[in-house]
Parts: structure tokens; sequence; C-alpha cells
């Protein structure tokens, strides 16, 4: 975003600021649809859950990966028109991906067939009581190697146990539709969908051998945002897994995925004000008006190293850039290459 628009925003709303450019988002959709003609975006709301932001999305035709009943409310807040194709649209184009779901989000789903993740037996029967025509996927256990968040100690069952939790649903009665996977958030290593569908496609190969009819092949999501010019592309992932997936899976299997970082992370600026300077052990150091308990939570959650740029010129220097709290565990980065900046 152009620097004076930031400065006369600042200059009119105070700081810190977010600006998110919708523009980007619909360009970073566009995108991904044109990478991956055979794949279908669910956008984790997770990633960014502003409503502007997810009105965006529908706009643009996007489906939604909720993980909570507030998500579930804010794509609802998209929808206009009859109760009806309210019900149609939530069974149709949401997947709720966290594995284990309270009752108050399956009692309110209850009755639309929605779709959804399980990787427990525990919740297959919390399933059966309270929401018992739910379209179940199988959250599967993958390699997250060289991504920058990894979920795969905290979710899925591996591919050894895939069919005894596959009998379990249909032995419940339940509608078993496909499987589902995560590479890890900001994966940097393509490699990891290869395996891993390929791991899907001898599932499904079982699984039809028994009788069941698979439909829905859910890739997550790990397509990384560019904070570096060290991660791959989305065309050079989608270069090696288009064939990969046209090769293992027929036309009529629905191929779906959770991108949020990728539509978002590009798509914002965040001005900040400096609120003191001074010299520590021969180094300079900046006190900025927004850290890590703020908009710079991804340092700690993330692993997220943010990098900022001055609105002037000079020679810079390396220094730490720091947040507001009187806390020491406050600090965005220690390696900023800034010029000499007034309060």
């Amino acid at each position: 975003m152009d620097d004076n628009k930031l400065l006369e925003f600042a200059e009119e709303h105070g700081t810190p600021l977010f600006v998110v450019d919708h523009d980007v988002i619909r360009k970073n959709y566009q995108r991904f649809r044109k990478a991956l003609p055979r794949v279908k975006p669910f956008y984790a709301v997770k990633a960014n859950s502003e409503q502007q932001i997810v009105d965006s999305l529908f706009q643009e035709g996007s489906s939604f990966d909720v993980a909570s009943f507030g998500e579930l409310t804010i794509v609802q807040a998209c929808l206009e028109g009859n109760e009806e194709e309210q019900r149609r649209y939530l069974g149709e184009e949401v997947i709720f991906s966290n594995t284990i779901k309270n009752y108050q989000i399956l009692r309110a789903l209850y009755g639309i067939k929605a779709l959804m993740t399980y990787d427990s037996i525990d919740e297959l029967d919390k399933i059966l009581e309270h929401c018992s025509d739910a379209r179940l996927v199988l959250r599967l256990t993958v390699s997250d190697a060289g991504s920058m968040v990894e979920l795969n100690s905290k979710f899925g069952v591996t591919p050894e146990e895939a069919m005894h939790y596959i009998s379990a649903a249909r032995h419940r009665g339940l509608k078993f539709e496909g499987v589902s996977f995560h590479v890890g958030s900001q994966c940097t290593r393509t490699e990891n969908y290869v395996e891993a569908l390929n791991t899907v496609a001898g599932i499904f190969e079982k699984a039809m051998e028994e009788g069941y009819k698979l439909k829905v092949v859910d890739i997550g999501g790990g397509f990384p945002a560019h904070y570096n010019p060290n991660v791959p592309t989305l065309e050079e992932i989608a270069e090696v897994i288009n064939p990969v997936i046209d090769n293992l899976f027929k036309e009529d299997i629905k191929i779906i995925a959770e991108p949020g970082r990728f539509f978002v992370a590009n798509a914002a600026d965040l001005v900040t004000q400096i609120e003191g300077r001074r010299l520590r052990n021969g180094k300079r150091m900046y006190h900025v008006n927004d850290g890590v308990y703020g908009t710079f939570s991804g340092v700690v959650y993330d692993h997220c190293p943010y990098h900022f740029r001055a609105l002037k010129d000079g020679k810079k220097e390396c220094c730490t850039v720091v947040g507001p709290t009187c806390d020491g565990f406050d600090t965005i980065s220690t390696d900023e290459q800034l010029p000499d900046l007034k309060v």
C-alpha cells in the first residue's frame, strides 16, 4: 500500500493501525483457483476472522473451514435469504475441521448434513448422539517436516489405524465420506503433499475393497505466505501436486483444501509509532505501540519473523524493536535494519 496513504490513514485514525487491502485477498483467491483447478478452497476462518474479510471471500465464491461456534456465526452472517437456503449452504460449502467439537456446535448443525472431521472413537459417539446426520471425514496424521507450525502431534490417526476408524463410523450407522490431512502451517516442503496424497490413495483403495464408497479428499492448508523468498510459490506447489491428484483420484472424487494464511497474510499493513528509543549496550532499541500481546502475537504462536520498514530513508543499522508492555518477553525483533528514527 502507498506510504502516503498509510500516513494519511494513521493521522486520521491513530496507531497502531491495521489496514487490509481486499483487492489483494480477492487476487489471492483467484490465483489459488487458477493454480489448482481441481481443488475447491474452503477458507480457514481462523487465519483472520474479521467479518469484512469473510464477506469478501464469500462474494468471490469461497467455501469455508470453521473450527468453532464463533466462526460458524461469522460465516452465517454472510448468508441472506430463507432458512432453507442457509441450511443448504452450511451443508455444502462449510467444513467443520476441528476434530473435537463441543455439544453446542454439533446441536446447531443437526439437520443440515454437515461435513466434519474426526479422529477418535469418543468423537464418533458424541456425533452420533448430537449430530447423527453428519458427513464424516477422517483426519490422518502425515509428515509436517519443514513446516513453521506443526499440527500432527495433536490431530489425526496413523494410516495403519485408518480402517479401524472408518469401520467404527460405519458400524454406528454414520455417513463416512473421505479422508483429510494437514501438512503443517507455512509448509516449505512440497513432498509432504505428495507423500500424504499417496497415503490417502492407499486408504481409499482399501476402503473401496471393503465396500465403502468414498467421495472427498481434503488436502488441508499449509500453502505458504511469502514472508521471505525461501518458500515455494503456490504455482511451484501446484506444478508438483496437480499431476499427482489427477493420477491418483478419478474426476468424481471431490478435492478440497483449507487455505488460510495464503489468502490473507500479505493483504495487510500494520502502522506503528515509535514511543521511545534508547541505546542498550551500544545497540539502538525502539519501543513501538504494538507488541507480542497484540498484533505481533504471531511471534509467539506462529514462530513468525515479522520485519519493519520505515517511512523515511537513511543509512540503516541493526537495532531491536520491542512492544509497549512492561515485560521483557514483549520483544518483536532483535535484528532489524532501520534508519535513525525519532520518537
